[in-house]
């Protein structure tokens, strides 16, 4: 059984700085492509950054150079750091993980995120 477990989440002001992790289990991390995926309310879930299996990265127009997302095999972990957040990025943040081995996908439960003064 697939887990993505995400932390990491909370209340920041604008400016500010948090790192997400999402752990993963019952999946081979190696080979699989990660990302993240955040929804606001009243709002469609978008995509926000994704690590394929090789390193490569991709980022929506609106975090390029803000956030970062990088993978930690050994730990079957990947990270969303965000920096300079603003209050539009306040969302439900989502792991997704996407199998190497097949065309399952799968998602976390959500950490919320919320950037407010």
């Amino acid at each position: 059984q697939v887990q993505l477990v995400e932390s990491g989440g909370g209340l920041v002001q604008p400016g500010g700085s948090l790192r997400l992790s999402c752990a993963a289990s019952g999946i081979i991390f190696s080979i699989a492509s990660m990302g993240w995926y955040r929804q606001a309310p009243g709002k469609q879930r978008e995509s926000v950054a994704t690590i394929a299996r090789s390193g490569t990265t991709n980022y929506a127009d609106s975090v390029k150079g803000r956030f970062t997302i990088s993978r930690d095999n050994a730990k079957n972990t990947v990270y969303l750091q965000m920096n300079n957040l603003k209050p539009e990025d306040t969302a439900l943040y989502y792991c997704n993980a996407q199998s190497g081995l097949s065309a399952s996908t799968y998602w976390g439960r959500g950490t919320q995120v919320t950037v407010s003064s």
